[in-house]
């Protein structure tokens, strides 16, 4: 990981490259000549980041505004009915649009039957600065839902996309220490939003706390700070 600002060119190269957020594509060529190789450049301050084998590229950083990338898996809530789909909140400047049609299985006889305030973990089909983004409920190589569609129960707390990132990690504490005590069910978006149902409310509100606390916007708790505040809930 290094430190980037916007503008600086990073060096992925890879057969199979794939840019996340905060990464740009460019190309061109001077006074007509032919075009050269395209270059990748940063689009805002953060860290830069790489997978093991270096074909997929990202910036992290720490903010509250969601920017919609291609196949990131977000969470959303429906705020209107439009036509044959839905217009989804996702935290984004503009709100998303989810046909309904794009569910596992889903006919134009058979389609969800969602309402206002359902939430839902889906996929970004389509993100494009121009363009409102696009939703699916379904994986985009097998079709199934794999874990995507309406999330029903539970309840959703929101976070910085930095504490969503690191609750993506399977080497972060807090989700596995939280599932030693609870018979717990999560879902995590990246746009800084957390689907958690719980036995009951009170497991549900622990949960969220602790979610809360250990977020770098909200206080930055360690694993003994979460295990201690448990023991002060009593739960």
């Amino acid at each position: 990981m290094s430190a980037v600002l916007p503008g600086q060119q990073v060096p992925a190269q890879h057969v199979n490259l794939k840019l996340g957020p905060g990464l740009l594509q460019t190309t061109g060529s001077a006074n007509g000549g032919p075009p050269p190789s395209a270059s990748i450049i940063t689009t805002r301050a953060g860290t830069l980041n790489h997978s093991a084998n270096g074909s997929k590229w990202w910036v992290e950083n720490n903010s509250r505004r969601y920017v919609p990338a291609p196949q990131e898996g977000v969470i959303g809530v429906v705020v209107q009915k439009a036509g044959e789909g839905f217009r989804v909140d996702i935290g984004s400047a503009h709100s998303a649009s989810l046909d309904g049609l794009a569910f596992e299985g889903a006919t134009k006889r058979n389609k969800p039957n969602l309402k206002i305030g359902n939430i839902v973990y889906a996929r970004i089909s389509l993100a494009h600065k121009d363009m409102e983004p696009e939703l699916e409920c379904f994986d985009a190589q097998t079709r199934k839902s794999e874990g995507f569609g309406e999330l029903k129960g539970g309840f959703m707390v929101r976070c910085s996309l930095g504490m969503c990132r690191q609750l993506l990690d399977p080497k972060h504490f807090l989700l596995p220490l939280l599932g030693a005590r609870f018979q717990l069910e999560t879902v995590v978006g990246v746009n800084g939003r957390v689907w958690v149902s719980a036995k009951d409310a009170r497991e549900v509100i622990a949960v969220s706390r602790c979610i809360e606390s250990v977020d770098p916007d909200g206080g930055g708790m360690d694993e003994a700070d979460v295990v201690n505040f448990l023991k002060t809930l009593g739960v």
